[in-house]
């Protein structure tokens, strides 16, 4: 297997952490270059410990060298700062694969809207392939700039598609309520964020206009084929370090039964790698997905309210961000989708 060269924009974070977890067990990877500017010249093997056999240094995110050096650049940056690489990096014809939210939207007024930002690189969405393999695996095969989903967005994503898929849900009354460890939050120092604050604490934030609303239901309405979706999207806070967990409420397909919905959870993912449908009667649990790139799901019939209870989980930073992004490298270079994705 001829190896990739392959460089992390942004690599002291926790999703860059993670990155790092996977590329450097990946048999068909070497990193060439990790980035942080606040921690340049430091080695990265002594500031991840647990990766301390990595002999390579911090080093500053300038394009011209990375260009130089990858022909994947994984961007773990902030939203809005992205784009700023991915442009050039592009040019210089490096596949990149952004882990932020700037390029999942199709259309820039959105974007501007939820993240208070007029979009950076407008020119560059057409080319972005939406980077959710059980949905777009064949236009990512080609792709050359890859939109990594969002976590929560991911967790939800799974389940629903496949129900609106065979019409076994409907796409009007969606309600989702997830759960994220506070990883999710990235590394930062914060007083929301600290232990005391987080700890024997579960609380809502963002349940109206949360930045991953839009994402959510522009993929729902592509996949229904209808001109939108209209939904409620109640995140929550929990203190555990990893994982999401995200309970869906849905009204059932006209004529549609639990078996239908069952029988199009398993159509769509009975042979995929990374999803794994429940047998009947169970529920996703984060403690199974913790470290994994897989989402579990389960679903239920409420014959007292009529509503079809769908349940999953992710780990957010592995299937909800960096295994994902991995994942994506598999395909747009060549490897089989599981290589460097089957540890924990």
């Amino acid at each position: 297997m001829d190896k990739i060269k392959v460089a992390i924009i942004g690599g002291s974070g926790y999703s860059g952490e993670e990155l790092l977890r996977l590329l450097l067990r990946h048999p068909g990877v070497e990193l060439v270059a990790v980035t942080s500017r606040e921690n340049a010249g430091k080695r990265v093997g002594d500031f991840f410990p647990r990766y301390s056999e990595c002999d390579l240094r911090f080093v500053p995110p300038q394009v011209e060298e990375i260009a130089s050096m990858a022909e994947v650049v994984f961007l773990a940056l902030p939203n809005g700062l992205a784009s700023q690489y991915a442009a050039p990096l592009l040019e210089k014809g490096c596949k990149v694969i952004d882990l932020s939210a700037d390029f999942r939207l199709r259309d820039p007024a959105v974007y501007e809207k939820y993240y208070k930002m007029a979009h950076p690189a407008p020119w560059l969405l057409s080319q972005a392939v939406y980077g959710l393999p059980e949905l777009y695996r064949e236009e990512l095969r080609s792709a050359r700039l890859v939109a990594n989903p969002g976590c929560y967005v991911t967790s939800i994503l799974l389940p629903v598609t496949a129900l609106l898929r065979e019409k076994a849900a409907s796409p009007r009354g969606i309600v989702a309520m997830s759960m994220s460890g506070v990883t999710g939050a990235g590394r930062k120092v914060s007083l929301d964020y600290i232990f005391p604050e987080c700890n024997e604490s579960l609380r809502p934030y963002g349940v109206t206009g949360h930045r991953h609303l839009p994402e959510i239901e522009q993929e729902l309405a592509a996949t229904a084929q209808v001109p939108s979706v209209t939904m409620n999207f109640l995140p929550h806070l929990v203190p555990v370090n990893r994982g999401i967990h995200s309970s869906v409420l849905l009204e059932p397909g006209e004529g549609k039964t639990l078996e239908d919905a069952r029988e199009a959870l398993e159509k769509a993912y009975g042979q995929e790698p990374f999803v794994r449908v429940l047998e009947p009667g169970k529920l996703a649990d984060t403690k199974h997905v913790t470290r994994t790139n897989l989402c579990e799901i389960g679903c239920l019939y409420d014959s007292h309210t009529g509503k079809l209870v769908v349940s999953s989980a992710i780990d957010n930073l592995t299937k909800g961000a960096s295994g994902q992004a991995v994942q994506n490298m598999n395909l747009i270079c060549g490897f089989p989708e599981t290589t460097g994705l089957l540890i924990s």
